[in-house]
């Protein structure tokens, strides 16, 4: 391990949450895919701490923050400081009850062994939970539509860790504009960050632009099409990143492989990609592609044609019995829907 150059983590490029906080341009995902073991995702995290990364985004749900705590005192230990890393979680489905929150936080701090969290995200913005490693048919019978009233019973709670200072800054995840709409509508403290999907082939351009016109900072997960996605959230019709004509193109010009082409749009374009892999050269290659501007204006204003709207997360297994289909979930025409 570490076989590669460290890149000096002062090198990456910061952005500034209207909270005042610094976070890095570029992150380390820790979702397994449900594909590999927590015991390598905690070893790719100990690699990536190693090479210069001070970004990982973490989730109770992945089953793996206990091996990653681990793994984040041990490089305390060998001199990467606390207040170097910038550590978020997520609070899943199944804990957005009263006082629910603040028990979800509570043993993400001991698994991860820390006493404060730099981001807590509320994973999706409803109460409905998948059994680990269910099939795309999966429906929970819990399950049901967006309830405003609760999603805000949930927010409330974690605006309340924030302001006692056990969290530094809250987020959001997998919203869609109505729903964020009516979060800016009705909270006390609004998100510092959105975590959405962004890749070339799904650009999100109305999210997108919303976020930032809001000053909340677009977080991107699945930055290169997340080739190892679960098998539930693959269809014949996903397009793949890395395969567009004018991302191959690009690569080629620039002799790099297209998902280095990916993360460099990325942060070029101004969200924090949070690429994953256990295998050091491409978690490398992602870092090292991060801290150079290689992409030209023009190949940026081409890289916006490579939009398929192409979604790849589709959240099927969130579906309460009487939703016809996934895009329900997605409020496409900015309008909610329960069926």
């Amino acid at each position: 391990m570490n076989s590669y150059q460290r890149i000096d983590p002062k090198r990456v490029p910061k952005r500034k949450l209207y909270s005042g906080d610094e976070i890095p341009a570029i992150g380390m995902g820790t979702f397994g895919s449900d594909r590999f073991t927590a015991e390598q995702v905690s070893n790719a995290v100990y690699g990536a701490a190693k090479i210069g990364y001070r970004l990982f985004d973490c989730a109770s749900v992945y089953e793996n923050q206990a091996l990653i705590g681990d793994v984040l005192k041990k490089i305390q230990l060998e001199g990467i400081e606390r207040k170097e890393l910038f550590i978020q979680s997520k609070v899943w489905n199944d804990m957005h009850g009263p006082g629910d929150v603040l028990l979800s936080v509570a043993q993400t701090l001991k698994d991860l062994k820390l006493d404060y969290l730099d981001m807590v995200f509320l994973h999706w913005p409803f109460r409905n939970y998948h059994d680990p490693g269910c099939d795309t048919n999966y429906r929970n019978k819990k399950s049901h539509a967006y309830i405003h009233e609760e999603f805000m019973e949930t927010w409330f709670q974690l605006e309340h860790l924030y302001r006692i200072g056990i969290v530094r800054n809250i987020g959001t995840s997998n919203m869609t504009v109505a729903k964020m709409k009516l979060l800016l509508r009705d909270c006390t403290v609004k998100p510092m960050a959105n975590e959405m999907e962004l890749h070339p082939c799904f650009q999100q351009n109305e999210l997108f632009k919303f976020c930032i016109e809001n000053n909340i900072q677009p977080i991107g997960f699945s930055p290169i099409g997340s080739p190892t996605r679960p098998d539930r959230d693959k269809s014949e019709n996903d397009f793949v990143d890395i395969e567009d004509p004018i991302v191959v193109q690009i690569a080629i010009n620039h002799k790099i492989h297209p998902a280095n082409v990916c993360i460099n749009w990325a942060v070029q374009r101004g969200q924090i990609p949070i690429p994953f892999s256990v295998k050091e050269l491409e978690y490398y290659n992602n870092l090292k592609y991060a801290v150079e501007e290689l992409l030209s204006p023009e190949e940026m204003e081409m890289i916006k044609q490579s939009d398929k709207n192409c979604r790849l997360i589709k959240g099927q297994v969130f579906l309460w019995n009487e939703a016809d289909d996934w895009h329900i979930l997605w409020d496409e025409d900015e309008v909610i829907r329960d069926k």
